[in-house]
């Protein structure tokens, strides 16, 4: 089987000591040679020059990187400027995204959809930047219907974006399905699997009653019977994730897109079961 392209996410560090476990935790990371890192960017582009130093940071230690951009809250004025800061430290990769809304905040600024950020990007720098966009397997939480979000998505590519990274997910079908109906709607470019190793119950049901991503039943059941067995919990989560991946691959996915939560271990242990 061909190694497939997979790349990992962090987020910007907020403290110094923060920055100083990113670069431990990157270093082991790059040992796997993954394709790029990417670095999210907050609601309403309250991490922006967070992302930028640690998008830059990356570069200099050699490996490809790239920053997310969300147009939440944005004018087409201060998009511009981080794009001209992007290509002013030769940044060729970014990830467009509409992004969250901060608490408490209005929607915004002069972009309402991701589709129009990625229609501007390409309008103002060409073929400059490989964009990736979001998918959502699952649906977006937001979404009206899971037709008006394949729609959503389909606008997104057909405005110039090259590949999609999903949202995690526990459920390989939604994702061969998703995959499948974009292709039927006219889509060719590559649908990345979004990846979230399991390695704390409470905050993995957090982060997806907020996402959308469904956590199987059997698989909450089981997390919960292990109650604070931490050791028990990674053991599980290694093997689902790693059993989940190696379905993907085997059906075709291109590539695995790790959120890594600025760990390394639970990444690096799912990536040499699978190589």
């Amino acid at each position: 089987m061909t190694t497939p392209d997979f790349s990992i996410e962090f987020f910007p560090p907020k403290t110094a000591e923060g920055t100083e476990k990113l670069r431990v935790t990157r270093a082991k990371l790059a040992e796997l040679n993954p394709k790029y890192f990417s670095v999210t960017f907050g609601a309403g582009g309250t991490t922006q020059q967070g992302t930028l130093d640690t998008v830059t940071e990356i570069r200099r230690e050699g490996h490809d990187a790239a920053p997310h951009l969300s147009c939440v809250g944005g004018t087409r004025e201060s998009i511009r400027t981080i794009l001209n800061e992007f290509k002013a430290n030769d940044i060729r990769r970014l990830v467009a995204l509409r992004g969250d809304l901060p608490s408490g905040y209005g929607m915004g600024g002069e972009f309402r959809y991701a589709n129009e950020l990625v229609e501007f990007i390409r309008a103002e720098t060409g073929d400059w930047f490989h964009i990736e966009v979001a998918a959502y397997p699952e649906m977006h939480p937001q979404a009206r219907s899971p037709q008006d979000d394949l729609n959503s998505f389909v606008r997104k590519m057909n405005a110039g974006a090259n590949a999609a990274i999903t949202q995690y997910f526990y459920n390989a079908d939604a994702y061969f399905r998703f995959t499948e109906e974009a292709r039927k709607a006219g889509v060719t470019a590559p649908i990345v699997a979004g990846i979230m190793p399991i390695t704390n119950s409470t905050q993995l049901q957090r982060f997806s009653e907020m996402c959308g991503a469904e956590i199987p039943r059997w698989i909450r059941l089981k997390l919960a019977s292990y109650g604070d067995d931490t050791a028990s919990i990674k053991a599980f989560g290694l093997d689902v994730v790693t059993a989940m991946c190696e379905r993907l691959l085997a059906g075709g996915a291109p590539g695995l897109h790790f959120y890594s939560l600025n760990q390394a271990a639970a990444t690096t242990a799912i990536w040499q079961r699978l190589v």
